[in-house]
């Protein structure tokens, strides 16, 4: 019998006896952001944000930077507007994950 075991579980996948810390309970911050409750502790994962719109001037070494105005869906400050810069494909529309919504970007001037 303990052999007929052995057999069965070499034919799950690797990760079919495990618990996935990703399937935590979402739970709301007083800050106003999403968390994720775990057997740790609290971790907070940042505000929802839609790109509102782009700037059409880049920035870094590349140009692989782009500027996107943000509304803020949740949190104190929900419905704001902030500049954020980001690497990456990116639209409007889009909808990302800011850690934190006190620190905007500078404008980018071209010369």
């Amino acid at each position: 019998m303990a052999v007929e075991n052995d057999k069965e579980k070499t034919h799950l996948p690797a990760d079919a006896g495990k618990q996935s810390q990703d399937k935590a309970t979402p739970a709301t911050n007083p800050a106003g952001g999403s968390q994720n409750v775990h057997a740790e502790g609290a971790r907070f994962e940042g505000f929802m944000a839609e790109i509102v719109g782009l700037e059409k001037v880049r920035t870094g070494i590349y140009g692989e930077i782009k500027q996107a105005m943000c509304k803020i869906l949740e949190g104190r400050d929900k419905g704001r507007v902030i500049r954020r810069n980001f690497a990456g494909r990116i639209k409007k529309g889009d909808i990302v994950r800011l850690p934190d919504t006190s620190r905007e970007d500078k404008r980018i001037v071209a010369r």
